[in-house]
């Protein structure tokens, strides 16, 4: 039996992270980082898990590549991101999902390169967003809020009215420093199950969005939800 997702809440509009979110490119983007990190003589083993969810030149510093050198090394990397996208794919009912959506309450907010995410969900079958958030578009990425503050603000609605579909640990805190009114953790690309406080779910299959009278969003789910 169908349930609310969040029983008593209704939200402005829909926030959704890209990359495990609403596709699955995890094979394709380590494939091409991993390739990255063996030429930096990096662990890629250790490497790759931290590059989900957050934009090239937040992993670039971390990992101490010179200032001088960053410009540089993010475009060869971004080609390369460009350049494979064998394996890509939507994640199961996510277009469905998206399709049911009022146009003009929802968006991508995504660290990817503006050009990668059109590249990704053209490959993935799923529609370019009427609104989208880059990794270009911020100053700060994520796990800083500033991509999910300004979704909402293109979107006009308050944050504190916004739902945020996300999987990984810095969109997830993206969204919390934002002050979000709520988040959905996608499953579906984990291999392991990440300890949230919020719902987690496995795919949009289960999901149901509904438009209410007075024009806001309630999403109900089919499937046992876990936290």
């Amino acid at each position: 039996m169908a349930q609310h997702l969040f029983p008593g809440r209704r939200f402005g509009a829909f926030l959704f992270d890209m990359d495990g979110t609403i596709l699955n490119s995890i094979v394709a983007a380590e494939r091409v980082w991993g390739n990255w990190a063996r030429r930096q003589g990096l662990d890629v083993e250790a490497f790759l898990p931290t590059i989900h969810g957050v934009r090239a030149l937040e992993t670039m510093r971390r990992v101490g590549i010179p200032s001088e050198r960053l410009e540089a090394e993010i475009a060869g990397l971004v080609q390369g991101e460009m350049d494979d996208v064998e394996g890509i794919v939507a994640i199961a009912g996510a277009a469905e999902f998206l399709a049911s959506l009022p146009t003009d309450r929802w968006a991508i907010v995504t660290s990817a390169p503006r050009a990668l995410a059109q590249k990704r969900l053209g490959v993935a079958g799923l529609p370019l967003p009427p609104l989208m958030v880059s990794g270009e578009d911020v100053v700060h990425g994520k796990p800083a809020p500033d991509c999910f503050l300004l979704g909402a603000q293109k979107l006009g609605q308050r944050i504190e009215d916004c739902l945020v579909f996300e999987d990984a640990p810095a969109g997830i805190q993206a969204a919390e420093a934002a002050g979000s009114g709520g988040v959905v953790v996608i499953n579906a690309t984990h291999s392991h199950k990440l300890e949230t406080r919020h719902p987690s779910v496995s795919g949009y299959e289960a999901l149901t969005a509904f438009r209410t009278a007075d024009g806001t969003l309630e999403v109900h789910t089919s499937e046992a939800v876990s936290a």
